[in-house]
């Protein structure tokens, strides 16, 4: 199935690429998230007179983007968990913990665009991102700390 991107999609292109994609991709996914079109001689002309409309809405969001990632790299985030031993945690500090942080300082941010390289499961401090834009992530860090007695 031919498509003509109408924004920015991750491994497949940038707005206004012509790209192949299975059928089911492209019509289960793409189309209705309304971030492409069927390619044929109507939607191409129609692209074409959408195009500089379509690249100022992504510069836009992209500029956007960048502004809250620069806020999200100063801010410091820290949680208080049970510990085994002072060191390891019962458990773990989750996206979904993180999360539920962001939102508590104001920044509403899905658990689904927060990565984590790997499991957060000491006290110390950890670095994750947070993608906020197809082409903008935000390096954060988060202090765990022990829950004293």
């Amino acid at each position: 199935m031919q498509l003509i991107l109408l924004e920015r999609v991750d491994g497949l292109g940038n707005v206004g690429d012509e790209v192949g994609v299975k059928a089911g991709y492209g019509r289960n996914f793409l189309l209705p998230q309304e971030k492409a079109i069927v390619a044929n001689e109507g939607n191409r002309k129609i692209f074409e007179r959408r195009r500089s409309v379509l690249e100022e809405k992504h510069q836009d969001e992209l500029g956007k983007a960048q502004m809250v990632a620069g806020k999200l790299a100063e801010l410091e985030l820290s949680v208080i968990r049970a510990t085994s031993d002072g060191k390891n945690l019962y458990g773990s500090v989750s996206s979904t913990d993180l999360a539920s942080l962001l939102s508590d300082t104001g920044y509403d941010v899905q658990r689904r665009f927060i990565l984590l390289d790997e499991q957060i499961k000491t006290v110390g401090e950890h670095t994750f991102r947070v993608r906020l834009h197809p082409d903008v992530t935000a390096d954060m860090a988060i202090k765990v700390e022990a829950e004293s007695l």
